[in-house]
């Protein structure tokens, strides 16, 4: 079970890969973190189901796009959160980065995402402010190492029919799959508690940075 000390040491001496965004769009998302009853918890929002919208529906962190009036992506990801759940990270204490991500290169679109560790000792109650999510929830950072949650969410996409993914809502639609599922894998390494190998099955080329072959 990771504690917040171990989360935030472990963060702290983290040097986290960044990528050069060029002349891609960058993102970025907030991984908030609060006491649980039995441990850390993480933040996680169901996105609203909109027509077009190639994320609808997804379980993901707050966050979004930067705009111009972000001076950096942390300020992006702390902006996305204020709009989309009504915390204030500029209350919060920041733990740490880690590695950032890029767009699967068969997207429309290439996107670069930064992802920043926060900790609230008392966040208060979340207020769903953005007509893009849905619903918003807590969920208990320890039981992303629980084989009970972990599924194969099915894609029919990047030319595989399944992805690795994490129950952690009992409608069946909120899975953890793709980039945030991708940054939880990172997060609980930086930590010293990964997540299984689950990518045997994935081509290389769909594979998070850092995914290991498995050995058959």
């Amino acid at each position: 079970m990771p504690t917040l000390q171990r989360i935030r040491e472990a963060l702290r001496s983290y040097e986290a890969a960044t990528v050069t965004a060029g002349d891609r769009r960058v993102a970025a998302v907030a991984i908030v973190l609060r006491d649980g009853v039995g441990g850390p918890e993480v933040l996680l929002i169901e996105r609203a189901t909109r027509e077009g919208d190639p994320w609808s529906g997804h379980m993901a962190f707050p966050g979004g796009r930067m705009d111009d009036i972000d001076r950096d992506p942390r300020a992006a990801a702390e902006r996305e959160t204020r709009e989309e759940v009504g915390i204030d990270l500029a209350q919060a204490e920041l733990l740490g980065r880690i590695d950032d991500m890029e767009g699967h290169h068969a997207a429309a679109s290439s996107m670069v995402i930064s992802a920043f560790a926060f900790y609230m000792r008392d966040p208060g109650p979340l207020s769903l402010l953005s007509s893009e999510v849905r619903e918003a929830v807590w969920f208990p950072l320890g039981s992303l190492l629980d084989p009970e949650v972990h599924v194969d969410y099915p894609v029919r996409r990047f030319g595989v029919r399944s992805l690795p993914g994490l129950r952690v809502g009992a409608p069946e639609s909120q899975v953890v799959w793709g980039l945030t599922y991708k940054l939880l894998e990172i997060l609980l390494r930086v930590v010293g508690h990964p997540l299984p190998d689950r990518w045997r099955d994935v081509p290389p080329e769909v594979r998070p940075p850092g995914a290991r072959e498995s050995v058959r």
